[in-house]
């Protein structure tokens, strides 16, 4: 498993074949700085939606995750589960404001 800040990547076996193709690789927008956690070269990996979840496909030896404010981080070819990290507070569980 993999963190990125607040966007945890784990490996998975596979995409789901009702996955549907996002027309970018960002796998998460900061709401507060407008940056975001993305591929920094587009041509070695997809990012996939399918029931209101992420999986990143990385088609080529290695994929680097960049972000304005992280370490980049490189993961192997492979696909992967993304999701962003959550926390409790009194009110609800609610995601992680970036």
């Amino acid at each position: 498993m993999w963190r990125h800040g607040d966007v945890l990547i784990a490996s998975t076996p596979s995409v789901p074949q009702a996955a549907k193709p996002r027309p970018n690789v960002v796998l998460a927008y900061g709401e507060i700085t407008g940056h975001s956690h993305r591929v920094k070269d587009p041509r070695t990996a997809e990012v996939w939606e399918h029931g209101g979840m992420l999986f990143l496909d990385v088609i080529t030896d290695e994929a680097t995750i960049i972000h304005e404010e992280h370490k980049p981080i490189v993961l192997p070819r492979g696909v992967y589960r993304v999701w962003m990290q959550r926390e409790y507070t009194p009110e609800a569980i609610r995601r992680i404001i970036d």
